[in-house]
């Protein structure tokens, strides 16, 4: 219709009208609406085309199409968060319509708090049992990883851990980040380099007031490189969350926000088992780093030096329209406080700070900072950081070391926080035992087990 206009307060549906996938061109073009208005277009576009699959893989494709189609609906649907979710087209199962729920729910956990709206009980997919809910083939994919990375410290580690352990893999990650390039360059290895780009009309209805905030941007690119792991014939999807992923931030009269969840344990296990079960038997979707802490990921990461000039895992660098940033490191951040704080036990002085340009630790400026890391008078920050007590124990480590002990922010921390804090949960060396539930093939684990742990 043409007259008709954007009121975020009286949407009532927001519709999946369609998704299809030119194997001529490698273009998934993913199609949404609200009410009758018109349609949000985004576009997938998957390096490598023309494809041509067996009948079996270009069902499992349809399948992963849909999921994906499902998942990004995400940033279009928060704009209205309207009352009513319609599904075009071919219906889906009961299963399918919970991963959803829970996706969008807890997915969106930050930006409902952010927007003081409550999302429990008002997210409801509708299911069918007419939908295709035949378990899933095995495909004969090969044994290869689709490795996604981000320019961080995180999954350098696993892209060292898998060269070691001599798996093959593809360096892979999604649009245009020159930092991410160039990091994937360093590597040495294969690269798969995907383009995603958001509807326009998106950028317009924000104009138009919509609701804006933090998206489970993991789960959208988790299953695009699905959809890219069946294109190339590949058996593994690999990202790099470790535990600390699974803790959000406490807070007061809210309960558990976890500006993370998509990282998380949760959303790793639900959505790796929703793929083997509906898409491709074998096709395994997991997490590297699942059994490690952001410390014992930060100890990995300083074995080598070999991406000091080219990673960084700051926040400001990762924008949708951006350039590349002149300074690796904002400095001001909680996810450059928490890495300079992290690595800072692992690696020499000199080093770091030739990594930083500077020192974190020595800024009183930045107190206010810290202490939200080491959840001390605050609550810790919606940003993918490790938990209070990794922080804590970080900092009680420096506060022991000559050459950290006098810089300002340690100084305080012996000063004004230790005294407050006991002793024996300070302690590092339990943090950096590998722990907990993991979907890493076992044969794999056993390889990379005696290499984390050391």
């Amino acid at each position: 219709m043409s007259d008709w206009t954007f009121q975020r307060e009286t949407v009532k549906q927001f519709r999946f009208s369609g998704c299809d996938f030119d194997p001529a061109t490698g273009v998934a073009r993913l199609r949404y609406a609200f009410d009758q208005g018109p349609e949000l277009v985004e576009t997938v576009s998957f390096p490598g085309a023309p494809f041509a699959l067996d009948p079996a893989r270009e069902h499992a494709l349809r399948r992963a199409l849909r999921l994906l189609h499902l998942i990004a609906g995400v940033s279009y649907y928060k704009a209205a968060v309207p009352p009513e979710l319609v599904i075009e087209g071919e219906p889906i199962d009961a299963d399918t319509a919970a991963l959803m729920e829970d996706l969008y729910t807890h997915g969106l956990g930050e930006f409902a708090y952010r927007n003081g709206l409550d999302l429990h009980g008002r997210i409801r997919f509708p299911a069918s049992e007419a939908a295709d809910a035949a378990p899933a083939p095995t495909l004969g994919l090969a044994p290869h990883a689709l490795v996604a990375i981000g320019g961080g410290k995180d999954s350098l580690v696993s892209i060292e851990a898998l060269r070691q352990a001599g798996v093959a893999q593809t360096v892979s990650w999604i649009g245009g980040s020159q930092l991410i390039a160039a990091c994937a360059a360093r590597t040495g290895l294969p690269t798969l380099n995907i383009g995603r780009a958001l509807a326009p009309a998106l950028f317009e209805l924000n104009r138009q007031g919509a609701y804006n905030g933090h998206i489970p941007v993991t789960a959208i690119n988790s299953a695009i490189l699905v959809v890219a792991a069946l294109l190339r014939g590949v058996d593994q999807v690999v990202f790099s969350n470790e535990r600390s992923a699974s803790y959000g931030s406490l807070i007061p009269g809210t309960g558990e926000v976890n500006h993370q969840w998509s990282k998380g344990w949760a959303f790793e296990s639900l959505f790796g088992a929703h793929v083997q079960r509906l898409v491709a038997a074998d096709l395994h979707y997991y997490s590297l780093l699942r059994p490690l802490s952001e410390l014992a990921v930060a100890r990995q990461f300083a074995k080598t030096d070999h991406y000091d000039a080219h990673f960084s895992s700051c926040n400001r660098n990762f924008h949708i329209l951006g350039e590349r940033p002149v300074n690796r490191w904002c400095g001001q951040c909680p996810k450059c406080h928490f890495v300079f704080l992290a690595l800072s036990n692992f690696m020499p002085k000199p080093r770091l700070l030739n990594i930083f340009g500077r020192n974190l630790l020595d800024d009183a400026a930045q107190t206010a900072g810290f202490d939200a890391l080491l959840e001390y008078q605050d609550h810790k920050p919606f940003e993918c950081v490790g938990e209070g007590r990794e922080s804590r124990a970080a900092m009680a480590a420096l506060g022991q070391r000559p050459e950290w002990r006098e810089d300002a922010l340690v100084a305080r921390f012996n000063r004004e926080i230790a005294p407050q804090l006991d002793a024996a949960d300070l302690q590092i060396a339990p943090l950096l035992q590998p722990e907990g539930e993991h979907r890493i093939p076992p044969a794999l684990w056993e390889q990379l087990r005696a290499n984390f742990a050391a």
